[in-house]
């Protein structure tokens, strides 16, 4: 199925909905990015990069530190006019409502806090979009969005 916008008669896009495979090769790409933002962030409050395995108080600051970058990364970039995190936009990939409009950042944050959800089940969450008619993973499902593809 494709989807379309008529900007003239004349001059029409053809958008499809992002593979699972694009997908994820644009989430390893952000998720690299992530780690390198989130060590600087831990670097720059004082806090070890790799604590102690005994050290809870150092390991629960370090996955605060991540989730929080982790957020912030997501939700800004997603909701921003690039509609896509730098990974996304690598891949000529990018978010939308399911009607196609730009998403706010209170719906970014439900999608990303989704993922969350979808990785807590054993990446299912996140595999179901290689068999969801609009190529959606459970994040998406929960937050009304879509993830397509710029045409060639």
């Amino acid at each position: 199925m494709e989807l379309y916008t008529q900007e003239e008669s004349s001059n029409t896009v053809h958008l499809t909905y992002a593979n699972f495979w694009i997908r994820l090769v644009a989430l390893l790409i952000d998720s690299l990015l992530t780690s390198v933002l989130a060590a600087l962030a831990l670097l720059a409050l004082g806090l070890p990069l790799v604590p102690d395995v005994a050290d809870l108080e150092a390991r629960l600051k370090m996955n605060m530190v991540g989730t929080l970058m982790g957020w912030l990364y997501y939700a800004s970039f997603e909701s921003s006019s690039y509609q896509a995190t730098p990974g996304k936009q690598a891949m000529g990939i990018f978010v939308t409502d399911t009607a196609g409009y730009r998403i706010s950042f209170p719906r970014a944050t439900a999608r990303y806090f989704g993922k969350l959800l979808s990785g807590l089940l054993l990446l299912i969450g996140y595999i179901i979009a290689a068999f969801t008619p609009k190529r959606q993973a459970l994040h998406d499902l929960l937050a009304r969005t879509l993830v397509l593809k710029l045409p060639h």
